[in-house]
């Protein structure tokens, strides 16, 4: 239930902001769609006043609604973009990187999900194996990439499937998989497995496996990959010789962003 904005200080208090952010947090995994008195009951406000915050919210896109039942939008990891975007992931989880392409003789990088793409917020590179430049900020499309596919795969299954349903795959190469069905597929294999491998669909001659980092609660927050070319790399090497190592890496990562209280 939210609060009282008569106990607050100052006079700052935004009670409407408050309680937008309630009506967010009111949506989980086990109540991934809400009726609008669901809503109500479950933030401590009226009904009247639920309304307004969630047509609002369905009018900036955060929110979507069936007519009766209301539920988010991928739009809201836009704001857990915001805050990992601040953390200095690059900074905390440099050391371990360095550690693991040394090991692989590989670059790794680490992503966040903003919808429709993936945000690159770390990397290391050992030597240019793609045409496209990357750096801290540079996206690319979440579908074709391996941290994509990896932060698709524990992404809420509305979210998910609202995604999938707009997504109008481009052939990036020849191997590119464009079919919307086969996609979702590899997205549930991407959790079944705990990794995701892409093989020269996103450019030719990259492969690339990834894995996600998890925070407390075990959800996905970022991802951390290995990119190869595929002179030097198969799939089966990837998954023989650099997925052990990848793994250790991020949990490693994960473990000193949680002791520093960053997720």
């Amino acid at each position: 239930m939210v609060g009282d904005a008569s106990t607050s200080s100052g006079g700052t208090f935004l009670q409407g902001l408050e309680r937008g952010l309630a009506v967010i947090r009111a949506f989980d995994a086990e109540q991934p769609s809400l009726t609008l008195s669901e809503v109500a009951r479950e933030v401590g406000i009226t009904p009247a006043t639920a309304r307004r915050i969630l047509l609002t919210l369905e009018e900036l896109g955060y929110v979507r609604s069936d007519g009766r039942r209301f539920s988010l939008t991928p739009r809201v990891l836009a704001l857990g973009w915001a805050y990992l975007s601040s953390l200095d992931l690059g900074d905390i989880a440099g050391p371990y990187m360095e550690e693991l392409s040394l090991k692989t003789r590989e670059s790794c990088s680490i992503a966040t999900l903003d919808l429709p793409d993936i945000v690159y917020v770390a990397r290391v590179p050992t030597r240019r194996i793609m045409t496209v430049a990357l750096g801290v900020g540079a996206r690319l499309p979440a579908y074709v990439t391996s941290m994509g596919r990896v932060l698709l795969a524990d992404a809420p299954a509305g979210e998910l499937s609202a995604y999938l349903v707009a997504l109008e795959p481009e052939a990036m190469t020849e191997h590119t998989v464009t079919s919307v069905a086969e996609l979702g597929e590899l997205i549930k294999q991407a959790a079944v497995d705990g990794y995701a491998l892409v093989d020269q669909e996103l450019e030719l001659g990259l492969r690339s496996i990834a894995v996600p980092i998890r925070d407390s609660r075990g959800r996905a927050v970022a991802a951390l990959n290995v990119s190869a070319h595929a002179s030097r790399s198969t799939r089966a090497s990837l998954q023989c010789e650099v997925l052990e190592p990848l793994l250790d890496c991020a949990d490693q990562i994960g473990t000193a962003l949680r002791r520093r209280g960053r997720i």
